[in-house]
């Protein structure tokens, strides 16, 4: 009688949901991703963006609610253990009995890019945050600091866009300012202000969505020569640096791995400035190396550890 027992792995960011479904050996068997985020914070539908996600990634895999051995989630906004209240809610499904482990979603991405090895993670996309693992086993956050680095994508385009609208621009940001007036339907600089003064958007989530949604623009402009892009960017990647080496002084070793994540991180501009930052950094040698797996993989490791199996993870069946 063929074993039907899954593991499941979920990636609740904050902008989109993704789960994956592996076999106990590690054979993935499906893999959705579903639209809207898995946080409270961002999207007021996050129960039903992961439990569907959830019901049709066990539909893609054949598999039913009652085959799931073990289930790792990771969802962004998960910062306290106040929030195991809401955090919880989003995987409660009928039949969906086995133990389950909820994380931050940092913890699922550290896993598949480091595949659990010491090192730092650095993410920076619709959110921001710097986690690493020493080699004592030690998880340590930018934000037991109390630090913040203002480089999700809609800071970068909030300080992109202030500084245009404050006068700091010249002929090289041409390209961006067309761009920005074009994003909010303005006609002008003057217009743009008179959006501002107003607030821009009442609503938070959209207000946030239309400025994050503006940060490719910025990033590409930055690689164009734009200097208020630039400006913004090298701000960005003065803050990682200095989270980075806040938690690269807690590691014995000399050499520290460190690996991006996220659309803003990983664009070009940003991530060769960073790169080129931590060459000159303190206390440590920072290796920038590229993920191993996506954190949704990261997710299902540890739910394969959870089970005491410690097999990679291999293709989609055809």
């Amino acid at each position: 009688m063929m074993n039907t027992s899954v593991v499941i792995g979920i990636d609740g960011g904050g902008t989109n949901t993704r789960v994956m479904v592996c076999d106990l050996e590690g054979k993935k068997l499906a893999y959705v991703e579903g639209d809207g985020a898995s946080s409270i914070y961002k999207d007021k539908n996050a129960v039903h963006n992961v439990r569907k996600a959830i019901t049709d990634a066990l539909a893609a895999a054949n598999r039913t609610t009652g085959d799931v051995r073990h289930l790792v989630a990771g969802i962004a906004g998960y910062d306290t253990p106040e929030d195991l209240s809401w955090v919880s809610e989003l995987t409660l499904l009928p039949g969906l009995d086995c133990p389950k482990l909820h994380i931050n979603d940092a913890a699922s991405a550290h896993a598949g890019a480091l595949l659990g090895k010491p090192g730092i993670i650095v993410i920076s996309g619709t959110g921001s945050i710097i986690v690493g693992i020493t080699e004592s086993g030690r998880q340590i956050r930018n934000y037991d600091f109390h630090h913040y680095a203002s480089s999700a994508a809609r800071f970068i385009a909030y300080e992109a866009v202030y500084e245009i609208l404050a006068g700091n621009r010249d002929t090289s940001d041409k390209w961006l300012v067309e761009h920005m007036l074009h994003h909010w339907g303005a006609a002008s600089i003057h217009e743009m202000a008179e959006l501002s003064f107003a607030g821009f958007d009442s609503d938070k989530f959209a207000r946030n969505k239309k400025f994050g949604d503006f940060a490719p623009f910025v990033t590409t402009a930055a690689e164009g020569g734009s200097s208020v892009a630039k400006v913004t960017c090298r701000r960005a990647a003065e803050q990682l640096k200095t989270g980075i080496e806040m938690i690269g002084s807690a590691f014995s070793t000399d050499e520290v791995e460190v690996a991006f994540i996220g659309s803003v991180i990983t664009s070009a501009y940003l991530s060769n400035l960073l790169k080129d930052l931590l060459t000159s950094g303190n206390n440590k040698r920072y290796v920038v190396t590229s993920p191993k797996l996506k954190p949704v993989e990261g997710s299902v490791l540890l739910a394969l550890r959870e089970i005491g199996n410690s097999a990679p993870i291999t293709a989609l069946e055809a």
